[in-house]
């Protein structure tokens, strides 16, 4: 994609849309990413925006701000990243300086806490449609599919920071593709054996 193409006003404006109805943390962000960003604005492909969101949560700072300068960065540069963080953050500080000062008229209000309710459940069932999503795209093998269960399992068995995960996947990706290429390089090595004779 061509960066010049992408306007600041478009960058700006697309993520302070996401920014406004991201309820619910940096996971409820990616259901809005994978429309706004992959599908409409094909800025980046969903196995750009996993690795985006990847590397977003093991870096200092919040998740749905680091993805967001993230690919502003790759949209338009330095000044991309800056804007794009700019919209992720600018209609929260908004709607926070509003809300500081009617919280305590809407904190026992029935029908906002229904209203909560509501979007929590909404919120949850985005997300579950995005990690089916990614996981189409991401479990493309058996060891890509054991490390997934290795990880759930020791997530919910052990409750571990999910850094470490990273790491462990990290990890594991490189050697399995070193095992992989040393396979690929040694039935190479066969074939060209086999030819000479």
């Amino acid at each position: 994609m061509n960066q010049s193409k992408t306007s600041l006003v478009t960058l700006f404006a697309t993520f302070a849309k996401i920014g406004v109805m991201t309820f619910g943390g940096g996971y409820a962000m990616l259901p809005m990413l994978q429309d706004e960003i992959v599908n409409r604005k094909h800025w980046c492909s969903e196995e750009n925006l996993l690795d985006y969101f990847a590397v977003g949560q093991c870096t200092p700072g919040i998740i749905a701000i680091n993805t967001a300068t993230f690919i502003g960065y790759k949209t338009r540069g330095n000044i991309g990243g800056i804007v794009a963080t700019l919209g992720m953050v600018f209609p929260s500080l908004v709607i926070i300086s509003v809300v500081y000062h009617v919280l305590e008229a809407f904190q026992s209000n029935i029908y906002v806490q229904y209203a909560l309710s509501g979007i929590q459940v909404a919120v949850a069932a985005l997300i579950s449609c995005s990690v089916i999503k990614l996981a189409k795209k991401s479990l493309v093998d058996a060891p890509a599919v054991l490390l997934a269960v290795a990880v759930l399992a020791s997530l919910v068995a052990f409750g571990l920071s999910p850094i470490i995960f990273i790491l462990v996947g990290i990890a594991f990706g490189l050697t399995v593709s070193g095992v992989k290429e040393r396979k690929k390089h040694g039935a190479d090595t066969s074939d060209q054996g086999g030819s000479s004779c």
